[in-house]
């Protein structure tokens, strides 16, 4: 051991005693700061080249995101670097412990008294767990967030947006003993301008009868004249594409969800929008992922069933502003069918996503985060690949500043047991054409229309109205208004 300095043998106990937690203390404030006061010079130096590389790194991703957000995200997310920063973490836990050590040894705890020895062997401890702890944690949620990417994303080809906007297919989805796979039971398209982030928000009926597709596709081939067969009833609707093409993958060579595909063909022959990507949830599972979110807060307008149609109501959702939903009301919620339409059913489900997306901020998905990712990984499924996720996050970011609007082709407009397939497009084009012309500063509401795809039919005669007020609105909608009480 080297000989005590001359001038710390000549300082008083009390003040070695304050001297011993000042190292400490300055390894917390500055790690590194103790060694170049008090010990080796070289390891204090080493310490704080990692800082000043740590700090250099922070601030060259920050000055990047102000120019590319979505490109910053996607290096961020992107799984060799979350794997790189959890090793990083882990090793900087270690560093940081053994400096906590190494200025507890420069304090001399044997010069000291032995109270002031055992405080200061304390403080030492605590701030070692205290580091380690803090920094393993953080690994941990690194650690989560690239199983979460590597488990939902996938590394698939990425799809250009089509005429300036993503199109997005959001199915939920029962899975069961008795069902094949996760049979979509609601169908909504997302629109979204690729620049702006402005969604536009389609409703599809589950039970759209007669659905076209797009020329060329293997479901126009079976079904030239829409989805429909002699006496197929239930079974031809919309929701029925999934199980035919799940029960019939010889059509489907080297497709893995052809059920998911074949729907994704329907909704392009229906609305006449590209379809860029999917996302299908297990609605049975959703509201293991809402409880991790802390819930949803929505206005219900009318009291909603809790269970039904094939068993008991086991109670309801009352009315009232601003109720605050766990996830399994939340998931009732946006399912329950029990004395209400399919089409009062989609208006709610609507609320959710709108609820949902203006209220998990970003400092919420990072406090909840390994819940969030445990849960998503059992009910979300989606073909959007990893290196998207900069994409889909930054405009989610620029959505949460913009009203979403959406539409619904169901009656009295659309006769969804016969319907007008041109009309629905024609609608539909109006739809995104209104959302488009907000971002232009533009009054006129009338937007392009996108090209009928060459499988479908001619347009049919338009249905008769239908008297049905607790239908949803068949104009474009703000999303907001129409899910206040």
């Amino acid at each position: 051991m080297r000989p005590e300095k001359p001038e710390l043998e000549n300082l008083r106990e009390p003040v070695r005693f304050k001297r011993a937690l000042a190292l400490l203390l300055m390894t917390l404030v500055l790690p590194g700061s103790a060694q170049i006061v008090a010990g080796s010079k070289k390891a204090g130096r080493a310490a704080w080249r990692v800082i000043a590389g740590i700090v250099a790194i922070v601030v060259f991703l920050v000055l990047l995101s102000l120019v590319w957000r979505s490109g910053t995200i996607n290096l961020i997310v992107s799984p060799t670097t979350l794997r790189i920063v959890q090793v990083l973490l882990i090793l900087l836990a270690v560093g940081w412990a053994a400096l906590f050590v190494d200025a507890y040894r420069l304090g001399r705890p044997l010069t000291l008294e032995r109270n002031h020895r055992l405080t200061a062997s304390i403080v030492d401890g605590v701030l070692v767990v205290l580091v380690m702890t803090v920094l393993i944690w953080t690994s941990t949620i690194v650690s989560a967030q690239r199983d979460f990417v590597a488990s939902v994303f996938g590394n698939g080809e990425k799809s250009k947006a089509d005429k300036g906007r993503y199109n997005v297919l959001l199915l939920g989805g029962d899975s069961g003993a008795n069902r094949i796979g996760v049979r979509p039971d609601s169908l909504t398209l997302a629109s979204i301008d690729a620049d702006t982030g402005r969604t536009v928000l389609i409703g599809l009926p589950r039970n759209m009868a007669k659905v076209p597709f797009p020329a060329g596709t293997e479901m126009a081939k079976q079904f030239p004249n829409g989805f429909e067969w002699d006496g197929c009833g239930h079974d031809c609707y919309l929701n029925g594409v999934y199980t035919w093409a799940m029960g019939h993958k010889q059509h489907f060579p080297g497709v893995k969800e052809p059920g998911l595909l074949a729907t994704q063909q329907a909704v392009e022959g229906l609305t006449g929008l590209k379809v860029n990507y999917y996302v299908l949830i297990d609605i049975a599972g959703f509201q293991h992922l809402l409880d991790a979110v802390g819930g949803i807060t929505v206005d219900v307008g009318k009291k909603v069933p809790i269970g039904g149609i094939g068993g008991p109501i086991k109670g309801y959702i009352k009315p009232g502003k601003a109720q605050h939903l766990d996830g399994y009301h939340a998931m009732w919620f946006a399912r329950s069918r029990a004395g209400a339409s399919d089409y009062e059913r989609m208006t709610r489900q609507k609320c959710v996503m709108t609820a949902m997306l203006n209220q998990l901020s970003p400092q919420k998905v990072l406090t909840k985060f390994q819940g969030i990712a445990s849960a998503s990984k059992q009910v979300v499924q989606t073909n959007i690949p990893s290196g998207e996720l900069g994409t889909f996050t930054d405009l989610a970011l620029d959505s949460k500043k913009l009203p979403v609007s959406s539409f619904s082709p169901v009656p009295p407009l659309i006769k969804t047991g016969d319907p007008d397939f041109g009309l629905i497009r024609t609608k539909v084009a109006e739809a995104v054409g209104k959302s488009e012309a907000l971002d232009k500063g533009s009054d006129d509401g009338d937007g392009k229309k996108s090209d009928t795809p060459s499988s479908v039919s001619p347009s049919k005669k338009a249905s008769t109205p239908s008297k049905t007020p607790s239908k949803p609105s068949t104009d474009v909608d703000d999303v907001a208004q129409v899910c206040k009480a």
